[in-house]
């Protein structure tokens, strides 16, 4: 699908045609329509057809005076069926005169606000845009890091209670995005540093501004990552000790009962065999057995309780 806007009083407003427009969406565009734009602005194949790899990596890159810019946004997968709740995929911007290029192969919410209109006005320049894109996107960071400390507390409450593996798997899948997540800001850092000693940015002065208060948050969330993924790595660590400790204990119980039950089974077993026993002829000799075996469990019972294996 192919979007296009047009600037109006400091805000997006669609347009109905491409010359009219100033910036142009493409959300998980097919083959003709990425064909169209390449053929339209006379640019590289890559500069678009890179970006269907999840995996790709945030970088900034001329080209016969286009600029391309991809950076790492945030993703949450809603249905239950995803491998992690959270996860990266690559936003392309590029940039050539006159126009802006928006390029996503999958579903984030970073440039919703704008595609809808509602945001805040500003001085519209494809400099200012960017970095306004660049201070979302590390704000969405920001919100979804709080979020997967919010069920990280919620799973801790659960874990005290069940100490089941399932509980663990959802801890092990909040890791793996705390990692994805690491890494991209990493990338995007980078990138907004590269993009802070470009001459291209300092060819708009608010954006010289503007670019700071987005590697502070960058740098901000990069810090909350790193610290709540340190909390959840030593959090897995505890309860895999205590989900160790537990089986321990277990084990340990089920071993002196196993003790406890197997002293009357040894005397019944000798008291069962077909040779000359003593009581063997007392009238009161399966009274005197079984509370003899019953004597020595008791015994074992009690040295038990005191070794504290109970």
């Amino acid at each position: 699908m192919i979007q296009y806007f047009k600037v109006s009083d400091n805000r997006f407003e669609p347009s109905v045609t491409m010359d009219d427009a100033f910036w142009i969406h493409l959300q998980n565009p097919n083959a003709e329509e990425i064909s169209s734009v390449l053929k339209r602005f006379d640019l590289e194949a890559d500069f678009i057809t890179d970006l269907e790899d999840t995996d790709e990596n945030a970088r900034m890159e001329y080209d016969d005076g286009a600029l391309l810019i991809i950076i790492r946004v945030p993703l949450y997968y809603k249905h239950r069926g995803a491998t992690v709740p959270f996860a990266t995929s690559p936003l392309g911007i590029i940039s050539i005169p006159d126009k802006l290029i928006t390029v996503s192969f999958y579903e984030n919410e970073v440039l919703t606000l704008y595609l809808e209109g509602k945001h805040r006005p500003f001085n519209i320049t494809q400099q200012s845009f960017i970095l306004h894109i660049a201070l979302r996107n590390a704000t969405y960071y920001l919100k979804f890091l709080k979020e997967i400390n919010r069920r990280t507390s919620k799973i801790e409450n659960e874990l005290h209670q069940s100490m089941r593996n399932k509980e663990l798997i959802r801890l092990l899948r909040l890791e793996k995005s705390l990692v994805y997540f690491n890494t991209s800001l990493k990338t995007n850092e980078i990138i907004l540093e590269r993009m802070q000693r470009s001459r291209w940015l300092q060819n708009d002065p608010e954006a010289e501004d503007l670019i700071e208060d987005v590697i502070i948050e960058n740098k901000q969330a990069i810090e909350m990552a790193n610290i709540y993924s340190s909390i959840l790595s030593g959090m897995m660590d505890a309860f895999a000790s205590i989900i160790s400790n537990n089986l321990n204990v277990v084990m340990k119980f089920l071993t002196s009962i196993t003790i406890v039950i197997s002293l009357p089974t040894l005397i019944a077993s000798i008291y069962g065999m077909n040779v000359h026993l003593p009581f063997e002829e007392h009238p009161y000799a399966f009274a005197i057995v079984m509370g003899t075996a019953g004597m020595i469990s008791l015994i074992m019972v009690l040295i038990f309780i005191r070794k504290k294996y109970f």
